[in-house]
């Protein structure tokens, strides 16, 4: 049993670092899909990731368009603080694949506009000058309510 976390285009080493440390201690399979802000062997990246990363699940894609292709039959929630559910509105399963937008703009617009029904958010204040949460806190939340719903398969 196992999720995954999907980010879409990160720009920022250190939040992908904690986001690889979550993933390689929670087995949850971790996606970058390019472009990415940084390289992969940046030592930020690898820092905030600390000795894990030889215990991530790693797989690149070239593009979203490409993920899609290969993912397409797997259900999956778009994380957007313009989702239609509350992250705890839904019920995970086994290879979910759980996709998170880049730090500055989130999910590209018509990606969320062509999935709205896929849509998840985390609730949070309406003051519009908070926009979003910090992208690796974000995953956690919404990793940890699914690891949870799913009894914490494979973990101690």
């Amino acid at each position: 049993m196992s999720l995954h976390i999907v980010l879409v285009q990160p720009e920022i080493p250190p939040n992908t670092g904690n986001i690889a440390r979550s993933c390689a201690a929670t087995e949850t399979v971790l996606h970058l899909v390019k472009p990415l802000g940084f390289a992969i062997d940046d030592k930020s990246l690898k820092r905030a990731g600390l000795d894990y990363w030889q215990y991530v699940k790693l797989e690149v894609h070239e593009s979203l368009e490409e993920f899609m292709r290969k993912y397409a039959d797997r259900t999956m929630y778009l994380a957007t603080t313009k989702g239609e559910k509350k992250h705890t509105d839904v019920e995970y399963g086994d290879e979910d694949m759980l996709l998170f937008g880049r730090e500055t703009a989130g999910l590209p617009r018509e990606f969320i506009e062509a999935n709205k029904e896929k849509t998840i958010r985390i609730p949070m204040s309406d003051d519009t000058r908070l926009r979003s949460l910090n992208l690796a806190n974000s995953v956690n939340i919404v990793l940890f309510e699914a690891l949870r719903q799913l009894e914490f398969p494979n973990l101690k």
